[in-house]
């Protein structure tokens, strides 16, 4: 089997529990340091699937490789090669695919419910669940592009996930990790302090609390979600 392709675009914000849960099931994967200049592929075809992490950069920012991923990812759409989108990578999925991504109404940072939507292709993805806590570090957002189905939502960002087939971009991160959270709260907490008064930013007192126990039932979901997408990998 070929491996999956992980690109990750910032240090901070690498594969996470979606490396954990590939190695846990035997499935080859190499990283793509895209923040340490590493070259992308022009065939998505050399990979049984790619994985984008997230980054604080806007898909919208004028960076040299934005465009290269965007043609990569529409490569991997026409040769049936499955997308997986964390945070940035589920906006830059949106814009490869016709969507648009701007500014939310309101930063989220912290723990927050999300619903699953009451269609055929969120069932087919999240099973009978009605909805979960997510982990969210955002302050944009995407419109579901043509052809794609909205599988997540909640009332501070419209749009937490979108499917189109065999891809998933999700705005929350189902990635986490107890390095990832703290890291994450390390750096960032001038910008938490920034937005505290915004109703999705929660301190990282909160961020941290009852941390092991969030995860766990987190990374239980992550299971599922990664279940059905590496069901659809590529395996010529």
């Amino acid at each position: 089997m070929k491996p999956i392709a992980i690109f990750r675009h910032a240090r901070s914000e690498g594969p996470g529990y979606f490396a954990s849960y590939a190695e846990r099931r035997s499935l080859p994967w190499e990283l793509i340091a895209i923040d340490e200049g590493a070259k992308l592929p022009k065939e998505a075809r050399s990979y049984a699937g790619l994985v984008f992490m997230g980054g604080p950069m806007s898909a919208n920012d004028p960076l040299p490789w934005v465009p290269k991923v965007l043609d990569l990812m529409r490569n991997a759409v026409r040769n049936d090669i499955p997308l997986l989108g964390h945070c940035l990578g589920a906006q830059l999925m949106a814009r490869a695919l016709g969507g648009e991504v701007r500014s939310s109404t309101c930063r989220e940072i912290g723990w927050g419910e999300v619903q699953v939507q009451d269609n055929a292709v969120a069932s087919e993805w999240f099973g009978d669940l009605a909805g979960f806590d997510a982990f969210h570090w955002h302050g944009e957002t995407f419109s579901i592009p043509p052809g794609g189905t909205r599988v997540l939502s909640n009332t501070l960002c419209a749009n937490q996930a979108f499917a189109l087939g065999k891809h998933i971009g999700l705005q929350c991160h189902l990635e986490m990790t107890e390095e990832l959270v703290r890291l994450w709260c390390s750096g960032g907490r001038a910008e938490i302090e920034e937005h505290a008064t915004s109703p999705g930013v929660q301190s990282v007192v909160e961020i941290e609390r009852d941390l092991e126990d969030r995860l766990k039932a987190l990374q239980k979901i992550a299971d599922g979600v990664y279940d059905y997408w590496t069901a659809r990998l590529a395996r010529a």
